[in-house]
């Protein structure tokens, strides 16, 4: 059921300025960046300035994550600095923080709305609302089921643009709240998902990144596949590049490798989480796969495209991960060579089975196993991009630029550096790579 609660210490001026500045804070995943953007144009449409997160503005947007409690400290941190900075902004919280926690960042001084991932949705509306009105409110929807398919992509923000296929996650990952901040596994129909990146094409950009909470198990509401998907995507004119942004590696079927493969526009690039690479881990991780059938994965996309980009997810010091386990996964991921390890302490999280399990692992352990791993990722992602040097590669160069250069990436995700030109900005370049041009 929705609740509403007024705040005392409201300062009356809040509602009684014309609202024309708003700013979007997005924390966490592509979803909520994809989600943010969306909402953006809402409020553009409406006759709002979107200003850049760092600039004063009347509204502030902020679309939190709580995938760790270090990402719920940097949600509250934001909107305290935000208040401090000028009272009298409008600071509305949506995102799984607020979907988890909405009591907790109604509490957080500064904070006038507080709206759940499932009404999300009605975000402007709601702030619109709340500005001609003389006093806050804060709107969440603990006990509702998230059902609905809040339809999103980003444009203008950067080169490429996410594309959100797919929400939720039925998995129920013994250490993850993203079932319960996010719901079941659902997703727009094909045809709709189609009808979008053709807008996107036509604004320019060549560039889109699938993106959702458990993209591989894209179907559930509609009845189709993923592969049916990435091929019906395939066929976009105008569209050059397509990214996969995470994919379970039980759902990464030899179709969907075969298919990626042969494609010209879906790129050599994959990121995939491991969690761990020792089986009683992953066990009591919940996770549905093993370490062989991880690798298994790796291999044969590598058998298809040798040059693979792999960025992997690993957890550090998971409940009564002994140092032999750890040592499990450094070997695993040593022998299979990714080009990134994107590494997680692993952060209790209230409400999941991992928060109350013995063998909690001290902090300076999972520290020290971190940072081991990071050695390794420097070491790992080196290798990689050293040997693409002397190859010819067609780079998408980014609209910004720093100290005179220009950034873009290869197919296969190396970043790549030339010197600033502005009519290079979005296009897709053949460039060779050299040890000067690679950034590391």
């Amino acid at each position: 059921m929705c609740v509403s609660r007024g705040f005392s210490n409201f300062v009356a001026t809040k509602g009684q300025f014309p609202m024309k500045r708003v700013a979007f804070h997005t924390l966490g995943c592509k979803v909520n960046f994809a989600e943010s953007s969306t909402l953006a144009r809402q409020f553009e449409a409406g006759g709002y300035k979107r200003v850049a997160p760092s600039a004063d503005a009347d509204i502030h947007i902020i679309n939190s994550c709580s995938v760790t409690e270090h990402a719920d400290k940097k949600c509250r941190n934001i909107v305290r600095r935000l208040h401090q900075r000028n009272p009298d902004a409008i600071i509305a919280v949506t995102g799984c923080y607020a979907q988890l926690s909405p009591q907790k960042v109604a509490e957080i001084e500064g904070v006038d709305l507080v709206l759940s991932n499932r009404s999300k949705a009605d975000t402007y509306a709601e702030v619109v609302s709340l500005a001609a009105s003389s006093s806050p409110r804060i709107l969440s929807c603990e006990t509702a089921e998230l059902t609905n398919f809040f339809a999103a992509f980003s444009q203008g923000d950067r080169t490429r643009s996410f594309l959100k296929v797919q929400d939720g996650c039925d998995y129920k990952c013994a250490y993850c709240t993203i079932h319960y901040a996010r719901g079941s596994s659902r997703n727009a129909p094909i045809s709709q998902l189609v009808a979008q990146a053709e807008e996107i094409a036509s604004s320019g950009v060549r560039e889109i990144v699938l993106t959702g909470i458990n993209v591989g198990d894209f179907g559930h509401s509609t009845g189709e596949s993923f592969a049916e998907l990435i091929r019906a995507l395939d066929a976009v004119e105008g569209v050059e590049r397509y990214r996969i942004s995470s994919i379970e590696p039980n759902l990464l079927t030899d179709e969907v490798i075969e298919f990626c493969a042969a494609s010209s526009k879906f790129q050599p690039h994959f990121h995939i989480p491991i969690q761990s690479g020792c089986n009683s881990v992953l066990e009591r991780m919940g996770r549905r796969y093993t370490a062989e059938r991880f690798a298994d994965r790796i291999r044969t996309v590598r058998r298809y495209m040798p040059d693979t980009f792999f960025g992997i997810d690993v957890i550090v010091g998971f409940p009564g991960e002994s140092d032999a386990e750890f040592e499990q996964t450094y070997s695993l991921l040593e022998e299979l060579h990714p080009a990134y390890l994107h590494i997680f302490p692993f952060s209790p999280r209230p409400g999941t089975p991992a928060y109350s399990m013995k063998g909690q692992v001290q902090a300076s352990v999972k520290t020290e196993r971190a940072a081991r791993l990071d050695a390794l990722c420097r070491r790992l992602h080196s290798d990689f991009c050293t040997s693409q040097i002397g190859r010819t590669l067609p780079v998408l160069f980014e609209n910004t630029q720093k100290n005179g250069l220009m950034t873009g990436f290869t197919g296969n995700y190396v970043k790549v550096s030339a010197p600033y030109d502005k009519s290079l900005a979005g296009k897709i370049i053949d460039v060779t790579l050299t040890a000067d041009n690679i950034v590391l």
